[in-house]
């Protein structure tokens, strides 16, 4: 007879919870209207973002992001969505970072990035209803409306450059990661907002204050958990942005990526809209008090 895996049998109770977590998230947007949908995991082209690698698949790739398909259904006239599914992300690993993950996004028309927040309030409070997490050992309290700060407030008020400096000097994600997320969220959740539009990404800049982006991450317990936008609509604006990154993406040394043409294409069609991603383990890491994501999945690839 063969040995028991233990290492994998003692995540029966967590796999459990996890299930049971998940479960809760589907009835959650189901209830407010919500279709859950479907998108292909491999894909011609992502997003190219400079600091995102895709896993190659043939000639094509795995989705990074199940973002620009969820956006052409937006464009083509469907309601509010969700999706729940894996994505894969090159050379990603570490305490809180798996290669393949579990994605939760969301996109509805007619709203900004303010209703997102809104919503993260009303799911962590759905999944916990005590209104607390116990986080290794402390108290991080859920009760609502959870604090806001900018970038550039956090950069004065955490890192040894300004953020203007930080951005100068190209060291904003280095100092953002090893300086400032640390202190974001420790008591209390935390959404970092008011992102320069040099990192807009895929957002929509401010009315009336073009330097500013209309984009969030939620931050817990110094933990990224989600990034959010108010959707830009553009597509001319979208594809500058989108050559300026794999100029960027070059520049470092790295793969060319194709554009994802049949998405700008659509762009236009697409209404004012807000769309968030939430990394679904780390959400179940700080509901279930656990140290590392891989106590709460089945398999990390060192245990393929």
């Amino acid at each position: 007879m063969s040995e028991l895996n233990w290492a994998l049998a003692r995540k029966q109770q967590t796999l459990a919870e996890r299930a049971r977590i998940i479960q809760l998230v589907r009835t959650f947007f189901i209830e407010r209207g919500y279709l859950e949908v479907e998108t292909p995991h491999r894909i011609p082209a992502n997003a190219p973002e400079p600091h995102i690698d895709a896993v190659a698949s043939g000639d094509w790739a795995l989705h990074t992001s199940p973002e620009l398909a969820m956006k052409r259904l937006l464009a083509a006239g469907f309601g509010p969505l969700f999706q729940l599914c894996r994505v894969w992300r090159d050379g990603e690993r570490g305490q809180y970072h798996l290669p393949e993950f579990t994605l939760l996004e969301w996109y509805r028309s007619g709203i900004d990035y303010h209703a997102l927040m809104t919503e993260c309030m009303e799911l962590l409070t759905t999944l916990a209803p005590q209104g607390k997490l116990s986080r290794q050992g402390r108290t991080i309290d859920l009760a609502m409306p959870w604090p806001q700060l900018t970038v550039g407030e956090a950069f004065a008020r955490y890192a040894s450059q300004s953020l203007d400096e930080a951005l100068a000097r190209d060291c904003f994600e280095e100092l953002l990661t090893t300086e400032v997320e640390p202190h974001l969220g420790r008591d209390r959740p935390l959404f970092l907002t008011e992102y320069p539009a040099s990192l807009a990404a895929l957002a929509r800049t401010k009315p009336g204050d073009p330097q500013r982006a209309e984009r969030f991450e939620l931050y817990i317990d110094g933990l990224e958990l989600a990034n959010a936008f108010s959707e830009l609509t553009d597509p001319h604006e979208q594809r500058r942005r989108f050559e300026a990154d794999e100029a960027s993406r070059r520049l470092a040394g790295k793969n060319p990526y194709p554009l994802p043409e049949k998405f700008l294409a659509e762009l236009g069609s697409m209404p004012v809209a807000a769309g968030i991603a939430l990394g679904l383990d780390r959400l179940i890491m700080l509901l279930t008090d656990a140290a590392r994501i891989d106590d709460v999945v089945a398999f990390t690839p060192g245990d393929l």
